[in-house]
């Protein structure tokens, strides 16, 4: 803790009171010639025989005016108050496929790589709401809570990577599953967008899926990544970024993914979301910040401040006190004896 809060007002008070006592002692030596100029020496006496003389504590009372006034700028602090800073925000959450679909290289460089250059841009934009980040595959896991903290967001947006979880194939359910109870504390409409190739899924996962984000308010924007033609999953790549091996099956036919809209649009249809095909990252971004706007927010509070009370009252008061002082200091009439 710093007892004041802008202590160079303190350095300034030396020069200020030594410009204060240089202009009292000149301006005094200068009355008093110009008086003896005006009425010579001995008249002067007499004509201020019967006045006291201005008494010294009258010019200490401006000199502590000048102080305290000082000490007041500087801001003395002491004691705490915390203030809360709060905000409204929605709630969304970001649920990305990293299954080892996720490798099929129809959208260049990788499906998860554009769905990651995407949800960099998308972080940005919805600065004014709260974002958390799932990971998924045929199980679903919180890679990033649900936070305002987009240094967080994009760290764990990084961080994603195929077959990063220890359970293969895809669940959409699992996903909704996860993001319905993250979602379960905040109240209104919330939002999942879903960043998947839609594949391996079962028509009672997707109605079951439908089910949980209708019950819980959660509206789907799902995000279709890959071609309907699909592409061969990469399994092994050279040090020069050739694909050496491809996925296969259990026959060893090698195996192509391809991109489900239909089974994604009829789930987003489903929740009042909406489907969106994936085309360059800037404007999927941009297609998501619009299906996003209108949710519910709500208000809470985004963090705690401990601040110093400033106490500048008290010594300003000091100072006006002290001026009054100087201002009203008598001057008086000295009494005559008489002379019997």
């Amino acid at each position: 803790m710093e007892l004041f809060a802008k202590p160079i007002f303190l350095l300034c008070l030396i020069p200020a009171l030594a410009l204060l006592l240089f202009i009292l002692w000149l301006g005094g030596r200068l009355v008093r010639r110009y008086q003896r100029a005006l009425f010579g020496t001995s008249a002067l006496s007499q004509l201020t025989a019967h006045l006291h003389p201005v008494s010294v504590w009258k010019n200490i009372l401006l000199v502590l005016c000048v102080c305290f006034l000082f000490v007041a700028l500087a801001g003395p602090q002491w004691g705490i108050e915390v203030t809360e800073a709060q905000g409204s925000f929605a709630q969304t959450v970001i649920a990305v496929d990293v299954s080892a679909s996720m490798r099929a290289q129809d959208v260049k460089p990788t499906r998860l790589e554009n769905a990651k250059r995407m949800l960099q841009m998308l972080v940005t934009r919805l600065r004014e709401d709260r974002l958390g980040i799932i990971a998924f595959t045929s199980k679903a896991f919180i890679q990033c809570p649900i936070t305002t903290d987009t240094d967080a967001l994009n760290y764990f947006i990084n961080s994603l990577q195929p077959d990063m979880l220890p359970v293969p194939g895809t669940s959409l359910a699992a996903a909704v599953d996860l993001s319905a109870r993250m979602l379960s504390t905040y109240p209104g409409q919330k939002a999942l967008i879903l960043l998947t190739d839609g594949e391996d899924h079962a028509a009672a996962e997707l109605k079951h899926a439908e089910e949980i984000a209708q019950q819980n308010s959660i509206r789907i924007i799902a995000v279709g990544i890959g071609t309907a033609e699909g592409a061969l999953i990469p399994t092994r790549v050279d040090a020069g970024g050739h694909v050496v091996d491809y996925k296969k099956d259990k026959t060893g036919k090698t195996v192509v993914s391809k991109l489900d809209e239909k089974s994604l649009a009829q789930l987003a249809q489903a929740t009042g979301g909406v489907y969106i095909a994936y085309t360059t990252p800037a404007q999927v971004a941009n297609q998501i910040e619009q299906a996003v706007a209108g949710l519910d927010k709500t208000t809470s509070t985004t963090g705690r401040h401990v601040l110093y009370k400033n106490r500048y009252a008290f010594p300003l008061l000091l100072a006006l006190l002290c001026l009054m002082g100087y201002l009203l200091w008598p001057s008086g009439k000295k009494k005559l004896l008489q002379k019997r």
